[in-house]
């Protein structure tokens, strides 16, 4: 079926879609997961660290958007372009996997807000909240098959209405800042040493990640940019005002409460915060505030999602039914496999106890890998001069943010540490189906003799994860 005609998006549109990828459940739940590992002096450090990483790798995005125009849906045609086939494809199912676990931990958040109110809807996997959460994603799945154009229009004002509430917050918890209980909280306990800081700081940085999930919003989207360089553009600006935001609503909360009292706050914790400062009001005020965002933030994960899909088939990396269009030019197949995936890891959730943890943690580990990718290809085209010959400005510049984002990203691997590797694998060796059928198709072969290495670490990998979550050495 012909598609239609290809909608553009302005720089406001594709910083919207950064915006609104990166702002969704993880700012709300800010306050209880920093309380739970940290107080403010090592707050202060996570986002000092994450913020410069992440900067480095908005600044990677922003050169290889400019060198490498040709690279659509960036964050998987840079690892295909620099490291191979598989590992493209890696980098594409990573990243569409991280998306489809987000989607999930946001449907979790919204009914686990509910349940403040409906104690029905319990921490967001019961039954009854599975089900109204999986009416809720296949409302939107109708929503989007009627046109990417509608749905990014939608997501653009959605991502202005979210942003309020959270500014409002922000003025309010700064009025209601207390600095005697901010001193109490600034060490995160009693042992004032750097090795319990350091700890602190390592046990944060899973967090750091998964609030900065989305920063490649524009990149995926930059088949549909007006300007090139509007994708670059989009990218830094957003990514700056987010940091902002996450900064100031985890740092002003140490303020309020006592930081035993933040670690158990039930989720959203910044409505128990807010509440704490302007009574009951606050915590409904919030709740309204983080539906508005979450239903946002989806709408922006799952049009991200079904985007890599398309693309990699596009660029023979995933099957073919992958590339098809209905008439509103939206990749139906692509969006219907990943809302099926969704409604799996929705009915799953009911076999944890922990939910909106898991599929945070899971998230982050889910994206490490593409990460580390673009990190590594904008490293490499700066060490190799490709493209600077005939364009040298800020070669030396570009290297050196390309090392240290690499660096970062190699970081945010050890931190997450063995079990969520493990937990990853679970995903990325069975998922290599989906490549076996691509190679097949197009007659090729499927792997070189270092991709079979890597194909074998990853089914080695998820056998050893199931062993382990069988026997309960990993509990989910």
């Amino acid at each position: 079926m012909a598609s239609a005609s290809k909608p553009y998006f302005s720089v406001w549109t594709l910083m919207a879609m950064v915006v609104g990828s990166m702002v969704g459940a993880g700012i709300f739940s800010l306050p209880q997961a920093f309380g739970r590992v940290t107080g403010p002096f090592g707050a202060l450090i996570a986002w000092s660290i994450a913020g410069t990483g992440m900067l480095m790798l908005a600044f990677v995005f922003q050169t290889l958007s400019r060198r490498k125009p040709d690279l659509d849906t960036g964050i998987y045609a840079y690892a295909k372009a620099g490291f191979g086939n598989y590992l493209g494809f890696l980098s594409a199912l990573g990243y569409w996997s991280a998306a489809c676990l987000g989607n999930v931990s946001y449907f979790v958040l919204i009914k686990s807000t509910l349940g403040l109110f409906f104690p029905v809807f319990g921490d967001g996997n019961t039954i009854i909240a599975i089900f109204f959460s999986s009416v809720l994603l296949w409302i939107f799945h109708t929503l989007i098959l009627r046109g990417v154009r509608g749905a990014a229009a939608v997501n653009t004002v959605v991502t202005f209405a979210k942003i309020i509430p959270i500014l409002l917050f922000i003025v309010f918890v700064v009025g209601g800042f207390h600095a005697d209980i901010f001193a109490a909280n600034f060490w995160g306990g009693q042992d004032v040493s750097f090795n319990n800081v350091a700890s602190q700081v390592r046990a944060t940085m899973l967090v750091t990640v998964f609030v900065f999930v989305g920063i490649e919003g524009a990149s995926v989207y930059s088949r549909y940019a007006q300007n090139r360089n509007d994708v670059g553009v989009a990218t830094l600006v957003g990514f700056l005002g987010v940091l902002c935001l996450l900064a100031l609503v985890t740092i002003l909360s140490y303020g309020v409460m006592l930081r035993p009292d933040l670690a158990g706050l039930r989720n959203p914790s910044m409505a128990g915060v807010l509440e704490a400062v302007v009574g009951p009001w606050g915590a409904i005020f919030v709740s309204l505030g983080l539906l508005i965002s979450v239903l946002g933030a989806y709408l922006s994960w799952v049009l991200l999602a079904a985007e890599i899909l398309f693309s990699a088939s596009k660029y023979e990396t995933m099957p073919q039914f992958l590339s098809h269009e209905n008439r509103n030019g939206v990749p139906s197949n692509a969006l219907w496999l990943t809302n099926i995936v969704v409604q799996t890891f929705l009915i799953l959730t009911l076999f944890t106890q922990y939910a909106f943890r898991m599929a945070l943690e899971l998230t982050s580990s889910m994206i490490l890998i593409p990460y580390l990718l673009v990190a590594a290809y904008g490293l490499k085209l700066a060490w190799t001069g490709e493209t600077y010959d005939r364009d040298p400005a800020g070669h030396r510049m570009d290297l050196v943010r390309a090392s240290i984002a690499l660096v970062y990203t190699a970081g945010l691997i050890y931190a997450a540490g063995a079990q969520h590797l493990l937990l990853s694998a679970v995903i990325y060796g069975p998922g290599s189906i989906l490549y076996f059928i691509a190679r097949h198709e197009r007659s090729k072969a499927v792997f070189t003799p270092s991709e079979l290495a890597m194909f074998a670490t990853a089914i080695l990998g998820a056998a050893v994860a199931i062993y382990a979550i069988a026997t309960g050495l990993i509990a989910v």
